[in-house]
This record gives structure tokens, sequence and C-alpha cells, in this order.
């Protein structure tokens, strides 16, 4: 760690970094995103069940058999059970309710032992809505995240300007905004280009909770990037050394601190990826590899893009 020299290898960073963004860029454009069904279009079920509450796991399961695609299960109070899948024929459908008043008789009668009856009799089971959700509100899902992130990028550019506007020798304040920026997009191009991989050959899903992920990862990441950057801002001042060593030598001082809080937060991201729920499974695992990502970011892009800035000047 003593003899580590970030900056003087920037080549190596960002070479390796160069590498991962393009093959990122070919899945993209090769096979696109997996779009759930609140891009895309879907329906929306919502039940109720009287007595005792079945557990996520227990509706999945009982309704594996009717091949719902892109099931989203979300339980809400009073017992309620909010279910999204893809648009289905009535066949699916009326299978589906039957499912659930099975699954309800089951769970409220002693030793399984139970009548079947309709799920229109069954008193402990309820549907309370069914409708569908068109792509036109998908198509308006899209424009509102693309410009939500857009509208933080501009945020997070100009807040770094003004915490670092005191600086500007040997690079301006802006150009530490705009070197977050390019980490910034370096860390969400990786986590799409996965993503796209990912969907292609295990069918994970691009949702609502993907985009509060990517949005979770850029002030997370912004917030290690600042780390680096304020220790820079303080060594300026008092470093008798060029440009390059005083970044070295601040990236050294923060090391330690930067990977053991990325690596505690990536053990409780793990955990919960391994032993969670299916339905937060996704959002954990944008966030833990935006996270792995962020800290590589932070502490060896964004700082090489700084003497690029000096270079260049």
């Amino acid at each position: 760690m003593i003899n580590l020299r970030v900056v003087k290898n920037r080549k190596i960073w960002l070479s390796i970094s160069a590498v991962m963004m393009s093959i990122s860029l070919v899945f993209i454009f090769l096979w696109g995103f997996n779009f759930g069904i609140d891009f895309t279009g879907g329906s929306l079920l919502e039940v109720k069940f009287g007595g005792k509450n079945p557990s996520v796991l227990e509706v999945r399961e009982t309704l594996n058999d009717i091949k719902l695609e892109s099931l989203i299960v979300q339980p809400t109070e009073n017992n309620t059970f909010i279910l999204k899948f893809k648009n289905i024929d009535s066949e699916s459908y009326y299978s589906a309710l039957e499912a659930l008043n099975i699954l309800s008789l089951e769970i409220n009668s002693e030793n399984g032992n139970y009548e079947h009856v309709s799920y229109l009799e069954n008193e402990l089971f309820e549907k309370l809505q069914f409708d569908s959700v068109g792509p036109s509100i998908g198509k308006e899902l899209k424009s509102k995240s693309f410009n939500t992130m857009i509208i933080v990028l501009i945020l997070i550019i100009l807040y770094v300007a003004l915490v670092f506007r005191k600086i500007s020798k040997p690079v301006s304040s802006w150009n530490y905004g705009i070197s977050a920026i390019i980490a910034l997009f370096h860390d969400v191009l990786i986590v799409l280009g996965v993503f796209a991989f990912l969907g292609k050959f295990y069918g994970v899903e691009i949702n609502t909770a993907f985009i509060a992920a990517i949005l979770t990862l850029l002030g997370y990441s912004v917030n290690d990037t600042i780390i680096v950057f304020d220790r820079i801002r303080e060594n300026l001042p008092r470093s008798n050394d060029n440009f390059i060593n005083t970044i070295d030598k601040s990236i050294k001082q923060v090391l330690v601190r930067s990977i053991n809080t990325s690596f505690t937060t990536l053990l409780v991201l793990l955990s919960i990826l391994f032993f969670g729920g299916d339905t937060i499974k996704d959002f954990v695992l944008a966030l833990a590899i935006g996270i792995f990502i962020g800290t590589y970011s932070s502490i060896f892009i964004s700082s090489s893009l700084l003497v690029l800035f000096d270079r260049r000047r």
C-alpha cells in the first residue's frame, strides 16, 4: 500500500476502464435491456387473504406452474398482495385466482384438510382489483427516469464546483466536477452493460427498483469521489511536491478508509442478495456491482482525470 502509485500508473487504470466501458457499450447495442412491466406494460392484480397471511415465497411458489412472466409480488397492509406480471389470457388469469384461492384454503385449514370451493365462494380470499398498465405509461416512466438522472448529474457538477471553488491551481474547480461526472458515467455504464448481459442470458429485468439503485449509486459514488478530492484540496496548499505526487499522497491517506467502507457495505448487500427476498434482488445486485465499480473509479479514475486536465492545460 505504501508504494502504491495510482496516478503515475494512470494509463493502466484508464485502459482497464476503457475496455470495460467498450464491452458494456457492445452488450447494450447488441442486446439492449430486458425491460420489466413498469416500462413495457402488463397487468396488476390485487388480492386479499383472510385469516392467516401467506409469505411472498408461498405466493410465488403457488403461481410457478402458471408461468406468469416478470412476476413481482409485493405485500401490503391488511393482508393484501399486489401481483405484477406481463399481460396474460383469460385462462391464465382464472388459473392464477384459483391457485391463490387454494393457497388461502390450505394455510387456514387444520392438518391440511380442506374442502375446495371456488374463489368466488371463499370468504377468506378476495380479488380487490385487476388492471392493465399500457406501454404509454412505460414510455412516460422511461422519460421521467432519464430526465431525473440528467438533473442529478447537473446538480452534482454544480455542487462539486461550488465546494472546490477556492481551488484554481493547477486545475480549476470545474475540472473536479467534470472528473466526478465522468467517473459516475463510467460506473453507470458498466452497471448497465452487466444488466444487458444478465437480461439476455438470465432474464434479469430493468424496472423501477433498478432506477432507484442507479440514483442511489450516483449519490454513493460521488460521495466516495469527494472524499478523495477533499483530501487533495487539503494537501495542495501545504505540499512541496508536484501535482501528481500530491494526488498519490492524498489517495494513500484515504485508501484504507474508502476500501473498508465499501467492503462493509458490500457484505451487507451480499447478505441481502443471497438470503433476502426475490423482490429486491435486482435492486441489491445493481447496488453491489455499482459500489464495487464506484470504489474503483473514485480511487483510480477520478484522480487520474485530474492529471489529464492538468497535462492538457
